[in-house]
């Protein structure tokens, strides 16, 4: 052993070359910092992180671990994005790695297999139907001939409202928004065919909202991967089985009415322009009944729940604070006038009721975050963030970064009074309908929905909240679900502040 030992620096001199070379020669590494992430738990790594509401626990963790850092859900790798810097990063600069949207086994179910538009994979299917939705079914053109339709919905619900403050009867206005926006979405999207049973169909989009929008364990622990220990994945087949017959009988109708020539161009509703195209032998893709189906259900999941959010949000400001109500009441009369009902064409005119909205929808964005998934291993600030990675951009965190916002916490619409921010996506730190080739294609028709919907409700009356019209101020607690919801309804007693104008000719 003695010997051996004296021949170690030897050994070791003769060496010396060989590491030099294995050092220098060896391939560059990329060089880059590892994402700070909380402390996970074996299986569900950091799902106990999240039993609040999660958008709210993600702001949180922002505060001790930064503006981009890595959760385990269960196995799969998400990194969460909460400063407008980094979203830009995901959502502008590096766009091209994160179009998807992270696996949702419900939603590839109900959606007929992504065929739609929100859950679908970025390809040239997702870029047709895109095209399609931007150049046919929801630009200003089809927009402005379905006018009407809002139009007599909105005045069916005011004189609704109008007929409960006559016997001071509390309305449950959560519910009745989502009425109202459920009642356009339909006749848009499909006419008088499938109210026959509304209530039906409001229980349809409620299961729909519930389904998809909930956490599902199997697709993010793999020990559950074949279980469905919520039921969720039995409650997609129910909702497909009952959307399906309901959207069979309603496409035989609409196909019998042009078979006998019994629609023209001016009554066309969205699932004729559908029709139209899919027997469009000229169309590069040809459209299938699923396809069909899928856009309609991105249609229903999109437009009910959060313009009906929104405005619910938008009246709770106003009630606790009653010098913006005022303010916004006076602008609405100097515009409007007393003798008619504020309608979409006086919008541009209402700058302040404008800031207010924006406002909503920086405090309250109605998607309080928005799911991509990485389709390459690519680097962000710095960072490498691997293939197949979902990514969540918080939303609801850019709308509260002091960094851009003045007082982030506070209601102030005299914000956007002083600065004409955007809200289609070309701003960081304000991504209500989110942003580049993802961006909401109905923006448009929620914009005009919601601020006709509550410039229309504060036109016409006083709100007291409570069931007898007595609680001083709303509570703003948020709830669980696909949109940003309250925790407790909206309960509040009408007061007309003038009887709006008897509305003649509507259909509905």
């Amino acid at each position: 052993m003695a010997d051996l030992e004296a021949y170690f620096p030897i050994i070791f001199a003769s060496l010396i070359p060989i590491i030099l070379v294995w050092a220098f020669s060896k391939p560059t590494r990329p060089k880059f910092h590892v994402l700070p992430t909380p402390f996970a738990l074996p299986i569900i790594g950091h799902l106990h992180l999240l039993l609040s509401i999660p958008h709210q626990a993600l702001y949180k963790l922002s505060f001790r671990y930064g503006p981009i850092f890595r959760l385990y859900l269960g196995s799969q790798p998400c990194v969460v994005a909460c400063s407008p810097e980094i979203a830009k990063e995901f959502l502008k600069t590096n766009e091209h790695v994160y179009l998807d949207r992270p696996v949702n086994s419900n939603a590839d179910y109900i959606s007929y297999g992504n065929k739609g538009m929100v859950f679908g994979p970025y390809g040239p299917y997702w870029k047709f139907i895109k095209k399609l939705v931007m150049s046919n079914l929801l630009n200003g053109k089809t927009l402005a001939m379905l006018s009407s339709v809002r139009h007599e919905e909105i005045n069916s619900f005011v004189s609704l409202i109008s007929k409960k403050a006559k016997v001071g009867e509390a309305v449950y206005l959560g519910t009745e928004l989502m009425k109202l926006n459920n009642n356009v979405i339909s006749r848009m999207l499909m006419g008088d065919r499938c109210l026959d049973d509304k209530e039906y169909m409001m229980k349809l989009v409620e299961d729909l909202a519930e389904t998809v929008g909930n956490f599902n364990l199997s697709d993010y622990i793999w020990l559950f991967k074949s279980l469905d220990l919520q039921g969720l994945g039995k409650r997609a087949k129910n909702f497909r089985v009952r959307f399906d017959a309901m959207m069979n009988k309603i496409i035989k109708e609409h196909e019998e009415a042009r078979k006998h020539k019994e629609i023209n161009k001016e009554a066309k509703d969205l699932l004729h322009i559908l029709l139209d195209i899919q027997q469009d032998e000229s169309m590069e893709i040809k459209l299938s009944m699923e396809n069909i189906k899928a856009f309609i259900l991105d249609i229903y999941l999109g437009g009910t729940h959060s313009a009906a959010s929104t405005v619910e949000w938008g009246l709770s400001e106003l009630i606790n604070h009653p010098n913006i109500m005022k303010k916004a009441i006076e602008e609405i009369h100097q515009v409007v006038g007393g003798n008619r009902l504020l309608q979409e064409s006086d919008i541009p005119n209402l700058p302040y009721l404008q800031a207010i909205v924006k406002e909503t929808l920086r405090l309250h964005p109605a998607a309080p975050v928005i799911p991509r998934q990485s389709t390459e291993d690519f680097m962000v600030a710095g960072y490498h963030i691997p293939a197949k990675t979902d990514i969540f951009i918080n939303v609801w965190a850019l709308g509260r970064d002091p960094n851009h916002w003045e007082n982030p916490y506070e209601f102030w619409p005299e914000r956007f009074q002083e600065n004409d921010l955007d809200v289609r996506g070309q701003h960081f730190h304000m991504l209500p309908f989110g942003s580049g080739k993802r961006l909401c294609p109905g923006i448009s028709l929620a914009q005009f929905m919601i601020h006709t919907t509550l410039g229309a409700m504060i036109q016409c009356f006083d709100w007291k909240a409570g069931k007898d019209g007595n609680l001083p101020s709303v509570d703003m607690k948020e709830g669980l679900g696909l949109t940003i919801t309250r925790a407790n309804r909206l309960i509040c007693v009408p007061v007309t502040r003038y009887d709006p104008i008897p509305v003649s000719n509507i259909t509905c």
